[in-house]
């Protein structure tokens, strides 16, 4: 057993938690199979440590999987001590953070294994829209256990040691590891979207940290005694230079700049983030057309939104519902985007996540900022899908396409002069945010700098919302 790989798995636990507020429970359990010499093997701890502690203060419970106890292989009392972090997060309504450096089911215990694997992902399943559920992966995440991070909520990957998969690349028909790691974090954060951060086991650690401290602790924790000592008034002049990347615009609308972004790797024309506003936490589900490096060079994406966008912002905003975390969304879009391989579940992911907005009975403000055309826009909690409260800013335009493009469809045929004249007064009466306003569409038109305080105002107003919908067991989208 080596000393250096076994104190991994508490040193992470050590990193993870504030000094000295770690309490081990169950720190005597052990092995309790005897078949296949397994009496023989040492399994101190059964080669995972539980427990609870404090993250800034705020109660967590945590397992940390042992590499070095049977290579961390999940056996019967090993997933019992899960289950037993799971029953007393749901009990006192704390997050549970997993942190996993594991070689999968223990082959010595068969079916008593394979049962308790079942029973961790029938605890997650209670706990999941009960508790967050939090999982850093170390090391081998493989098999059944690739499962684990996919049933919690948010998921983090070690860059260089961890793998994630279902199946090992080499066990993939015409595939191998040389030729495309599908275990890689890396692969998992910008092609499969089940990673929302990657980095050094450090910067994983402080990434981990920084979503305890702007997450719920449950679901019925509203978050309600937060302080900020921001200014509430605080205008941005500049804010409508950052139209096309939300990484720029929305830090400068949140309190003292706080912005966690998850999965920017995955769908990256969709932004999905955690904001504070007046102390509290705010979802943001936002359109990219660019990205900006921190080297000055730019991504182009367009106006769109793709399958893995929605995708992506579905299950964002399904866990900010969950938890009744208030939802902002900033609308720049024109369409979908037009290509084989997003056209073959665009319509899936695009229903999912018009669903996911109407379905929302959290607090719901959607800010206009650009263009917002078609289909695409009211897929962008429009009012039409339940949006409490829409805002545009004074440039934005709002309506069925672009207005040289109606106008070409309407006067097929006509010369070039007539048809710029007839766009000229599509745009006006039907594509102005003042012909949008008028119909009910848009509440209020705002000057951009002064988005964060009527949004603040507005979060503030809807603090006490409730709504009923018609009584059913669940949705089938």
């Amino acid at each position: 057993m080596s000393n250096s790989t076994q104190s991994a798995a508490r040193t992470r636990i050590n990193s993870l938690l504030d000094p000295s507020s770690f309490v081990e429970i169950g720190a005597g359990v052990t092995a309790r199979s005897t078949d296949f010499s397994m009496s023989e093997k040492k399994a101190p701890s059964d080669g995972v440590i539980t427990g609870y502690g404090l993250i800034d203060g705020n109660p967590v419970y945590v397992y940390s999987q042992d590499a070095s106890v049977l290579k961390g292989t999940v056996g019967e009392m090993h997933a019992k001590k899960i289950v037993r972090i799971y029953e007393l997060a749901i009990k006192t309504g704390a997050p549970v953070i997993g942190l996993i450096d594991c070689a999968g089911l223990r082959l010595e215990e068969a079916t008593d294994g394979l049962n308790a694997f079942g029973q961790i992902y029938m605890a997650q399943a209670d706990a999941s829209g009960v508790v967050p559920q939090i999982t850093g992966i170390f090391g081998t995440c493989g098999g059944g256990m690739a499962i684990v991070p996919s049933m919690g909520d948010f998921t983090f990957m070690e860059s260089e040691k961890a793998k994630l998969f279902v199946n090992s690349p080499n066990a993939l028909s015409g595939n191998n590891e040389s030729s495309c790691d599908t275990s890689a974090a890396d692969y998992q954060a910008s092609e499969t979207g089940n990673v929302d951060g990657i980095g050094t086991e450090s910067e994983i650690i402080v990434q981990m940290r920084s979503l305890v401290n702007m997450l719920p602790s449950n679901n019925e924790d509203d978050m309600s005694y937060a302080e900020t000592t921001d200014d509430l008034n605080r205008v941005s002049a500049d804010l409508v230079n950052c139209i096309e990347d939300p990484s720029l615009m929305l830090p400068r609308i949140s309190d003292d700049g706080v912005y966690f972004e998850s999965k920017p790797g995955y769908g990256p024309e969709m932004a999905t983030a955690f904001i504070k506003l007046n102390g509290y936490t705010v979802g943001v589900i936002a359109n990219r057309s660019a990205k900006y490096a921190a080297n000055g060079t730019k991504e182009e994406y367009g106006k769109v939104i793709s399958a893995r966008g929605a995708k992506k912002a579905a299950e964002f905003v399904s866990f900010c519902d969950a938890f009744s975390i208030p939802i902002v969304t900033f609308t720049n879009v024109t369409g979908f985007k037009a290509v084989k391989c997003s056209e073959n579940n665009m319509a899936d992911a695009v229903a999912k996540l018009t669903y996911a907005f109407a379905n929302a009975t959290t607090p719901k403000v959607n800010v206009i900022t650009g263009e917002a055309f078609g289909s695409a826009y009211l897929t962008m909690n429009s009012k039409s899908i339940g949006a409490d409260l829409v805002y545009a800013w004074t440039d934005a335009k709002i309506g069925m396409m672009d207005s040289l493009a109606a106008a070409k469809i309407m006067y097929d045929g006509k010369d070039g002069e007539t048809i710029k004249a007839e766009a000229a007064k599509y745009d006006e009466l039907q594509n102005s945010v003042k012909s949008a306003a008028a119909r009910g569409y848009v509440d209020t038109v705002i000057d951009p700098s002064e988005t964060r305080k009527y949004l603040i105002g507005a979060f503030d107003m809807l603090f006490t919302k409730r709504e009923f919908r018609p009584d059913k067991k669940h949705g089938t989208v």
